[in-house]
């Protein structure tokens, strides 16, 4: 047991790295990490597959108590920082899935549940990784199959509860990868309370359309969904909706599959402070990295020998991100210019990581979603309806603050400000680009910075349209045209004149390509690094 101790003390000890001009500094007990963590793949698989990974829980929650005091001093460490009242860049992952993402074994009637068989890591490992790999806040988001909704409350969500007190670092939502009516998955993100549970259980076991058997295809239908929207308008505490992998079923550029521009804007219409956006950046990203796992891998079931980033088989995803969001003046700048608070966001969707035969990373290993907030449950979810959050790959940047100024008011990502005709809008770009390696051990650097502008002209008449030609990249930036402050590069641009309504976006990369291109079957995705920002809104004052 002491041995398991130490191994635990290992997993919940922070690692920390100075950023911003200084050098990466790991603690001793960090480095012992890189090694275990070298050995511990195959153990792991091996234990899983014997379905015997509630060992590793019972495991952690043991040690947990031999290392008590570590235990209670980490919960103060971090009950402290909830209670300082500062908003902070806190980097978290809404898609993650759990050995309660099951297999099924459809000889049987009904189907029987087989645990393991989608995805294999419990919640509490989850978020273990989820803490090496600097994450502040993760969401539990598995998806169902016949009765799955019973299965989220009796098992899943206690493994959850027990998360919360082994790895209290990581603020822990619940949640699923709902199996939406009508189009592909998305996220559900529940509010903190004693209900959550309560009502997760009631949106899944009425409206998720894999939920009944038999099968009935009566509840895989656009109008349902929007069924569903209205039910969680109805909670005194309502969830937040993101759509996955929005165009991973898309066979070209703009010939969308299962998830369409229409059924966007029509749960937007229904639901806008639930469906707030979409997956700007998709997981399963580490096809170039997998290794063979031991057994039969299940990524080749549903890919064969292919290995596209995000499992986009047809219409490839650009610089890792889904053409919805990469395309300057596509889908997303649509939405925008509607004036429709339309956010993006980056995720793992781990289900097997890639040294064990998966396509994926770890939770925060690769992708992060920043939101500015508090750390706390209310705070973060707050923030992630307001868009106040940028994304990154690689952990290319670490801070990013688009700042719009008029006068003496101002607004930041995620907000609005309000003009005279005719006025000036400055526009100051700030962000940290951490002088310290990734989880690659790589030190990527931000080589370009755009700014992307599109007009806000209203809604549409047709709820197909995915383009808005308005929207322009207006300034490209390099090393030479920002300057340093502290550990922070700065760009300022001017915008003389402003006599329409506008939105304004930053993205930047490591890379030399103007715009994102299709990537290739098996990329390396460390070699082609994005971040974007949410936008910034200008409206133009009426008259006095």
């Amino acid at each position: 047991m002491v041995a398991n101790g130490h191994f635990v003390q290992l997993l919940l000890t922070p690692w920390s790295k100075k950023q911003g001009g200084g050098d990466t500094e790991r603690s001793q007990n960090s480095a012992t990490l890189d090694v275990v963590f070298r050995y511990l793949s195959p153990v792991t698989m091996i234990t899983i597959r014997a379905y015997r990974l509630l060992s590793l829980v019972t495991l952690i929650m043991l040690s947990g108590l031999a290392c008590s005091a570590m235990a209670h001093e980490n919960a103060e460490q971090g009950s402290q920082a909830e209670k300082t009242g500062t908003e902070t860049w806190l980097a978290g992952d809404h898609h993650i899935h759990s050995r309660y993402s099951l297999g099924w074994d459809m000889e049987t009637d009904p189907p029987t549940p087989v645990p393991g068989g989608d995805a294999i890591y419990p919640i509490p490992m989850n978020a273990l990784m989820a803490k090496r790999h600097g994450l502040d806040w993760m969401v539990a988001t598995d998806h169902g199959g016949p009765n799955h909704a019973k299965i989220q409350l009796d098992h899943a969500y206690p493994e959850l509860l027990e998360s919360r007190q082994a790895v209290p670092e990581v603020i822990q939502f619940f949640g699923m990868e709902f199996d939406t009516p009508g189009a592909d998955h998305s996220s559900i993100i529940m509010p903190h309370s004693h209900d959550e549970a309560e009502h997760l259980h009631h949106i899944e076991s009425n409206y998720s359309k894999r939920q009944p058997w038999p099968e009935n295809k009566a509840w895989d239908t656009e109008p349902r969904m929007l069924e569903a929207l209205d039910a969680m308008k109805a909670l005194a505490l309502p969830p937040v909706v993101i759509a996955h992998h929005p165009s991973r079923s898309a066979t070209d550029v703009g010939e969308y599959g299962l998830t369409t521009p229409a059924e966007l804007r029509a749960w937007n219409d229904t639901a806008p402070h639930i469906a707030i956006g979409m997956e700007g950046a998709p997981g399963h990203q580490a096809t170039g990295q997998m290794q063979p796992g031991i057994g039969p891998s299940m990524y080749e079931k549903y890919m064969g020998d292919k290995r596209p980033r995000g499992a986009y088989r047809e219409s490839p995803t650009l610089g890792g991100f889904d053409q919805m969001s990469a395309i300057v003046g596509g889908f997303w700048d649509s939405m925008l210019g509607e004036g429709r608070r339309w956010w993006i966001t980056a995720t793992s969707d781990s289900h097997i990581h890639w040294r064990e035969g998966g396509a994926d990373f770890w939770p925060g290993e690769y992708s992060k979603t920043y939101v500015l907030a508090e750390k706390n449950h209310d705070a973060i979810l707050a923030s992630l309806r307001a868009g106040r959050v940028f994304v990154t790959t690689g952990d290319l940047i670490s801070e990013l603050w688009v700042t719009v100024t008029a006068g003496d008011q101002r607004a930041g990502i995620g907000g609005s400000l309000s003009v005279a005709e005719g006025a000036d809008v400055v526009v100051s770009i700030r962000f940290l680009d951490p002088d310290s390696n990734n989880f690659n051990g790589d030190n990527p650097a931000v080589s370009r910075v755009d700014l992307i502008i599109g007009n806000v002209n209203g809604p549409v008449d047709n709820p197909a349209v995915n383009s808005n030609p308005s929207t322009k990249v207006a300034a490209r930036f390099d090393a030479s045209q920002w300057r340093r402050e502290g550990p922070y590069q700065v760009i300022e641009y001017r915008l003389e004149n402003v006599t329409r309504p506008l939105y304004l976006r930053v993205r930047g990369t490591n890379t030399e390509e103007a715009e994102p291109q299709p990537d290739p079957d098996n990329e390396d995705a460390w070699q082609d690094l994005w971040f974007y920002s949410n936008p910034v809104f200008v409206e133009i004052q009426g008259p006095q």
